[in-house]
């Protein structure tokens, strides 16, 4: 055989079968995912294909929107601290995505210092033409309302730090943003950090903006939508088991009654029924048995206590 041919037939196959492990290892939660060489987010508006679009937590991406993540060092690593898909039409995320782990769950450091300004900056990652100004939803009637809250994000002083980009903003009443969705957060904060409950709790939390039936206004002169309904989507990994939960709020004022644990779990419904609410398909990057199965039901009681 041409020696030049062999060569090149070697080299393929090598190629093919390195790619390959990369992507099973980022299916499996790896925390590095292969390099690529940069850390930069396209601003082109499509759909990216970088490494980190095939991490467990990470839904399938909606053509035309721009996909957006942070990164952050640890141990001499770089990590992904969340990741969210913008839609820059209505100066809104989508979705966030991020996960609770070995890394990710520790409480090291205080919510970022609110004498520090602007408290909420522009999000350096996206193109200042379709981003949102620091401080955006002030005068607006509505909190600068975390879709991955600060308190998510506690590891690092710059994970923190970068939860209060506007692009991690979304316009909550303050009832809500204090109250029952606060409720929430804490509790999937508590089972995240929680290392009995998971080895992993890959999350996706975000505010519907797709369709105009699934928004309320417009605020932030115009430009930004303000979502309906809210929800959470939480896959557990516990030595190799997986289990699923989903929940799906109206936007409104609520009575203190909510916060408790039997009425949260009425919130409660499983990642199949979510996926049919929102058009967003989660947790796709799972093999397609173990989806189906983790997708199909949940168990309330479980998460919320």
């Amino acid at each position: 055989m041409n020696y030049k041919l062999l060569t090149f037939l070697l080299a393929l196959t090598c190629a093919f079968f390195t790619a390959c492990s990369g992507d099973d290892d980022i299916i499996e939660g790896s925390l590095i995912p292969p390099s690529t060489g940069d850390n930069t987010t396209p601003d082109d508006g499509e759909v990216s294909t970088h490494a980190y679009t095939k991490l467990l937590e990470v839904p399938q991406l909606k053509a035309g929107n721009t996909f957006v993540y942070h990164a952050v060092k640890v141990g001499g690593d770089s990590i992904m601290n969340y990741c969210l898909e913008y839609d820059r039409e209505k100066y809104h995320s989508r979705w966030v995505a991020f996960r609770f782990d070995g890394n990710t769950r520790n409480k090291s450091v205080p919510r970022k210092d609110y004498g520090i300004s602007p408290q909420y900056p522009q999000d350096p990652k996206l193109n200042p033409a379709w981003a949102l100004e620091h401080d955006a939803l002030y005068g607006s009637g509505y909190n600068h309302g975390h879709l991955v809250a600060s308190a998510d994000r506690l590891y690092s002083r710059e994970a923190n730090d970068q939860t209060f980009y506007m692009s991690n903003m979304s316009p909550q009443i303050g009832n809500f943003n204090s109250g029952l969705w606060a409720d929430f957060e804490q509790e999937i904060q508590a089972r995240g950090r929680d290392r009995s409950f998971c080895d992993t709790l890959y999350v996706c939390k975000g505010g519907t903006i797709d369709r105009s039936s699934d928004i309320l206004k417009y605020v932030a002169r115009g430009r930004m939508a303000v979502p309906k309904y809210y929800f959470m989507a939480a896959v557990a990994v516990k030595n190799g088991g997986y289990k699923g939960i989903a929940f799906w709020v109206e936007h409104k004022k609520y009575s203190n009654s909510y916060s408790s644990a039997s009425e949260m779990r009425k919130f409660a419904l499983s990642i199949d029924e979510l996926e049919e609410k929102t058009g967003i398909n989660f947790f796709h990057n799972l093999p397609d048995n173990l989806e189906s199965a983790v997708e199909a039901s949940y168990n309330a009681t479980t998460w919320i206590y």
